[in-house]
Formats: C-alpha cells, sequence, structure tokens
C-alpha cells in the first residue's frame, strides 16, 4: 500500500478564549502608582489596628455600682480610676443597690447606657438569657445588723417587733431582710421593716426611731470601721445564725473577730457571727466582646485572686456565664489573639475563628476532590473516544496516519465517515464539557492547565478527523462530477 504523505493538520481550529476576554490593555503608569498607593494605604489601615502594646481602650461602658457611702461605690471608684490609667472609659452610675441594678440593666438592653453592674448573688434576675454572669470578687459582703446597744443582741428572739432599717427599697440589704423575716419562724416574730438610705437611718437609729439598722458591707469599708470606733452603735451578733443561713440560698456565714474593729478597746468585745454573700459582676450583653474582656483584665489587675477565684468556685447561679467571662477563666486571661486583635474577635471569638479555618480547609479539600474526580472522568471519556477510534481505524493507527491518509487508501476507507462523525460530535461535547468544567469554581486557582491539556489532546484528535471527513467528502464530490 503506498501512502502519500499529506501536511499534518495544523492546530488552528483550538477555541481561543472570547475577544472581551483576550485584550488587556497595558495599565497606565498613572494607575499602576494609584493601585500601590492604595494597597500601601490598606496596609497602613490594618497595621494601625494592630495593637502591640495592649491596654483597656477598648473598655467604653457605664458600670452600675450603689449608694455613695455603700462598698459598691468603693469598688466601682477604684475600677473607674485605674481603668482611666490605661485608656479605659468605664463610668459610674449610682444607684439603690442589687435590685435596682437588675432592673437597670434589663432595661437598658435597648439603649445600652449602662453595660455591668455589681450585684448581690441570690438576687431575681427576672426573664433567663436578659442578664450573664461576667464574674465574682473573691471577697465576701457581710451583713451587720448595727443599734445603740447591739452588743447585748445576741438571739433572734429579741429581734420581736423591732423596728429595723433595711436601706433603700432596691438594695441588696432590703431584698435580703425581706427574705429572712419571711422565713416561717421569723414572720411570728412581727419585726417592722423601714427604708430609707443608710445616712438617713442611721440617724434614726441615735435619735431612737429605730432599734436596728441592716447594711450589707465589705467589713473594711471606712464608714462602717468610723462608727463603731466612734462608739455611736454596735454591732450584733446571732448565735444560732447557721441554722437560717442553710434555708436562704447563696449565703452563708462568717466571723468578724472580737476586737477587729479596735484592738485596743476591743471592738468588737467578742466574735461575732454574720451572714455573707458574694459580690456578683453582672452585664446585659451591650458590651463588645473586646470591652467585656477589658473590664476582666482590669478586674483580674484590681484584684489579684479573681482569676483563680472564678475558676475554683462553682457557678450556682441562675445566671449563665458569659463566652467571653468562661473563655478568660478557661485560659486564665485573654488569649494572644483577643490581645492584639480584639477587633477580630469581635466579629468572632477565636475558637469559632478555629473551626471557620478547618472548615474553610475542608471545604476547599472538597472542592479540590471534586475537581479531580471531574477531570478523571474527562480524561476516561477521552481515552473511550480514542479507543474508538482505534477500533475504526486499528489498534496500532496513530493520529498522524489518519492525518495523511487519503480516501482511496483500503485501509483507510471513506465508508466508515458516518461512525468518524459520530465520534466527532462526541469529542465536540466532551470539548465543550472540559472546557466549561475548567471556569468553575470547584477548580483551585492554578490547575485549570490540566484541562487546557486535556482539551489541546481533544482538539487535536478532532482537526484529524475532520481533516479526515473533510478529504472523504472531497474524494466522493470529485467522483460523483467524473461519473456525470
Amino acid at each position: 500500500m503506498q501512502w502519500r504523505p499529506a501536511a499534518m493538520t495544523p492546530d488552528l481550529e483550538r477555541r481561543l478564549a472570547p475577544h472581551e476576554h483576550s485584550k488587556r490593555p497595558r495599565a497606565r503608569p498613572l494607575l499602576r502608582l494609584a493601585v500601590v498607593f492604595a494597597g500601601l494605604s490598606l496596609l497602613a489601615v490594618g497595621m494601625a489596628q494592630l495593637n502591640l502594646e495592649h491596654d483597656l481602650h477598648r473598655l467604653n461602658a457605664g458600670f452600675l455600682s450603689g449608694l455613695p457611702e455603700g462598698n459598691y461605690h468603693a469598688i466601682a471608684d477604684g475600677l473607674v480610676r485605674t481603668a482611666a490609667q490605661q485608656r479605659g472609659r468605664l463610668r459610674e452610675v449610682a444607684s439603690e443597690g442589687s435590685t435596682d441594678n437588675i432592673e437597670r440593666l434589663r432595661a437598658a438592653r435597648v439603649s445600652c447606657e449602662v453595660a455591668f453592674g455589681l450585684v448581690q448573688d441570690g438576687s431575681v434576675w427576672g426573664a433567663p438569657g436578659e442578664l450573664q454572669l461576667i464574674g465574682r470578687l473573691a471577697k465576701s459582703e457581710s451583713v451587720f445588723f448595727l443599734g445603740k446597744n447591739a452588743d447585748q443582741v445576741t438571739e433572734l428572739a429579741q429581734l420581736r417587733h423591732a423596728r429595723v432599717g433595711v436601706g433603700p427599697t432596691g438594695s441588696g440589704s432590703a431584698q435580703l431582710m425581706r427574705r429572712l423575716f419571711q422565713l416561717p419562724e421569723l414572720a411570728s416574730l412581727g419585726a417592722e421593716l423601714r427604708y430609707g438610705t443608710p445616712v438617713e437611718q442611721l440617724g434614726q437609729v441615735e435619735q431612737g426611731q429605730l432599734d436596728l439598722l441592716v447594711v450589707v458591707l465589705d467589713e473594711d469599708t471606712p464608714w462602717l470601721v468610723e462608727i463603731l470606733r466612734q462608739g455611736r452603735l454596735q454591732m450584733a451578733g446571732f448565735t444560732r445564725l447557721d441554722v437560717v443561713a442553710r434555708r436562704l440560698p447563696h449565703f452563708r456565714t462568717g466571723r468578724i473577730g472580737a476586737g477587729q474593729f479596735e484592738p485596743v478597746l476591743v471592738l468588737p468585745p467578742l466574735d461575732k457571727r454574720v451572714l455573707r454573700v458574694d459580690t456578683l459582676i453582672v452585664g446585659n450583653g451591650c458590651a463588645s466582646r473586646s470591652a467585656t474582656l477589658d473590664l476582666l483584665s482590669l478586674l483580674a489587675h484590681q484584684f489579684p485572686d479573681f482569676v483563680q477565684h472564678n475558676q475554683q468556685t462553682a457557678n450556682k447561679t441562675e445566671l449563665e456565664l458569659g463566652p467571653a467571662a468562661r473563655d478568660f477563666f478557661e485560659h486564665g486571661g485573654p488569649e494572644l489573639a483577643e490581645t492584639y486583635f480584639p477587633w477580630l474577635v469581635d466579629v468572632m471569638p477565636p475558637a469559632n475563628w478555629a473551626y471557620f479555618v478547618m472548615g474553610a480547609s475542608l471545604l476547599f479539600n472538597a472542592m479540590g476532590l471534586g475537581h479531580r474526580f471531574r477531570l478523571w472522568r474527562i480524561d476516561v471519556a477521552r481515552v473511550k473516544l480514542e479507543s474508538e477510534i482505534a477500533g475504526l481505524f486499528g489498534s496500532t493507527t496513530t493520529l498522524g496516519d489518519i492525518a495523511r491518509a487519503q480516501p482511496r487508501d483500503e485501509a483507510f476507507p471513506s465508508q466508515r465517515r458516518p461512525e468518524v462523525e459520530l465520534v466527532i460530535r462526541e469529542l465536540e461535547l466532551l470539548g465543550e464539557r472540559c472546557r466549561r468544567q475548567s471556569l468553575s469554581m470547584l477548580v483551585p486557582m492554578g490547575q485549570e492547565m490540566t484541562y487546557r491539556y486535556q482539551e489541546s489532546l481533544i482538539t487535536e484528535a478532532l482537526a484529524v478527523l475532520r481533516g479526515f471527513v473533510a478529504r472523504c467528502t472531497a474524494a466522493e464530490g470529485a467522483r460523483d462530477a467524473g461519473t456525470g
């Protein structure tokens, strides 16, 4: 068999990119300069947000305390002054005590005028989810019964028909006394509870208008210590207070040692048992995560045992521990991202960022798997069509042999043209599928060339087969013209 060489069909039938994508005008120097300047500006903005020297500048919130002469005011005042030294803006907002703080925190959930407050443990919190626990102070407050002759008051039975000043209506002391005297054993005493500020009721006790004054304070509060040292009032101590404390949730008893307030004059003259209650910091969710972390850092700085105490003390309140506080106590302080990228944790907590990165990694891996699967299916389909071509022209035939073949060659009869045309249509569909999938979102950046390689093989086969069909068509036309 005599082969007639024919020129190989040049690869000119390869589909090109759309016209509008093929022309890429050269960027002008000024445009390039503008792009570089914009990139540098974005980098500068990002670096400006990087806080390499941690301070409390993200803390800008209202903080509910209590009465000016109370322990809550002393705590809040110390926090405000310390925050100001570290660029924090904590605004103390005076109130009438725990109950008032809870009501104002709940009411401020929309306006966010205040975000945090000091509250007595065991308070009534309202609807679940409105407030969250931020932390508890290690040093508890004590409940003091003060009177002109209170050293003689040692039994609860001596409170029968007593006139007891319990502080303002919204104070923690008033709430505690209502609970105490509502117990069945004490309700029969018929004690008369009166409300007012500690300063007002101090004067009423001295004037004989009240028998006792109840205040809930830190035992080292200067106001309390001064009153006892001056002998203006004495403090009562009840012998069987432990039995009563068991019936009041979140409360326990403690001891005020003899001579604690004045060791020379021995004030008080004997050990006194008192009720103790924890002081909580509560938030209403208005503050951002970074602001809450700043407040926790401030509390840890102001009270060195704050973190350890919260780690070792179970949360027996009805409040959920805030997410920022939970992470703060678990890690013993703020994490690295919370310290240097506070704006980032406001978008999402660090743990969620880790899950996000892991999810993104899984997504990209899944996309890569889908890309490889589809590329494999294209290769399988192409090899199958090449096998069909080999079945038509012979198992050892190459595309070069087909490109050089002439219709009169016995090895490549023109009668096979319909079958070749069918293969051409399948190759065209496969080529379109390859191009379409190469533009898919599943294809990782830089992997488009694997599709381009498959496309080049398909295009080469198409060019050869189309050339063969064209030669067969031309030969048939010449034969029909010669016959005519």
